[in-house]
């Protein structure tokens, strides 16, 4: 399964701080969602469900039949990377235009990814390539944040090889 939620950008130490705020025995949303807005700086309620459902895709919480929790990883030490990577919507997409270019501007990585928009998402929004644009810039902010990209003062994304 692949999440499409791509929440806007921050540190790992938002997320470390963000699952933290999960519990161990399994949360209604509502709950875990207002202990991410008290212990970290998610802005609402929603933001917080866009970063719950984030740290799903991650693999840093799961979905259980009552609720979620957290699972017992190490996010300061995860690799992150790579459940990004499988796990969000467009993420290899845009990696893997990034390994084929010697760099791209977020436009550039956008027009990557266009054709794989899947038919609803562009009929769900009256502007679904503004929609979408704004997605990619998340989805590069996001390979930086896990060490795999870069950005250069041009707002020039490069992919870094993983070993």
């Amino acid at each position: 399964m692949r999440y499409k939620i791509v929440p806007p950008v921050r540190d790992r130490a938002f997320l470390v701080d963000a699952q933290r705020a999960v519990p161990l025995v399994p949360g209604t949303v509502e709950d875990c969602c207002l202990r991410i807005v008290d212990e970290t700086a998610a802005p609402s309620r929603d933001a917080a469900r866009e970063y719950l459902t984030f740290l799903q895709a991650l693999e840093l919480v799961a979905e259980t039949p009552r609720g979620f929790r957290r699972r017992r990883v190490d996010a300061a030490e995860a690799d992150l990377g790579d459940a990004f990577e499988r796990r969000v919507f467009g993420a290899s997409e845009v990696l893997d235009a990034l390994r084929g270019a010697e760099s791209l501007t977020t436009a550039e990585a956008f027009d990557e990814l266009r054709d794989h928009v899947p038919r609803w998402e562009r009929d769900r929004h009256t502007d679904w390539e503004a929609e979408w644009l704004e997605r990619t810039e998340r989805l590069l902010g996001w390979s930086v944040a896990f060490g795999l990209a870069t950005r250069d003062d041009g707002d020039r994304y490069r992919s870094i090889e993983r070993s």
